[in-house]
């Protein structure tokens, strides 16, 4: 399949995880919310890899290992805040400035990795900002 199928079901998963979240945080405090969350998602990661013969972990340099934990600390904060956010407010206003890691992605991307976004990225960047400033007013 190729990525646009990839990210198109990413995105899926994504907003059913919104919805199924704040499900699962009415009666459960966030904290623990997302704890639960990490093991559900750590066995099942870990089932795919096996599953798919991806278990070869010596051969990962030390420099991945840091950006992969550095990247699963990032993952957890935005998970922590995300929890803590829908227990706190509708996935309706929560969800849209969740999207603004898009943005932020870009941004990122052209400050520490050099990329040159197109004209059609930024120009997709700026109507993400407005569109999300239109669905909370």
């Amino acid at each position: 399949m190729s990525y646009q199928i990839w990210a198109l079901l990413s995105a899926f998963f994504a907003g059913l995880t919104a919805i199924l979240a704040k499900k699962g945080v009415a009666d459960v405090p966030s904290n623990l919310a997302v704890a639960i969350r990490v093991v559900v998602v750590l066995v099942f990661a870990v089932a795919i890899a096996i599953l798919t013969k991806q278990t070869k972990v010596g051969s990962i340099t030390p420099r991945s290992y840091g950006f992969l934990a550095a990247s699963g600390i990032a993952t957890g904060a935005s998970w922590l805040c995300y929890f803590k956010a829908i227990d706190l407010g509708p996935v309706s206003r929560v969800a849209p400035i969740d999207k603004l890691s898009f943005v932020i992605a870009v941004v990122l991307g052209m400050v520490l990795l050099h990329e040159k976004p197109s004209m059609n990225v930024i120009g997709g960047a700026a109507l993400i900002v407005c569109g999300v400033l239109i669905t909370l007013r």
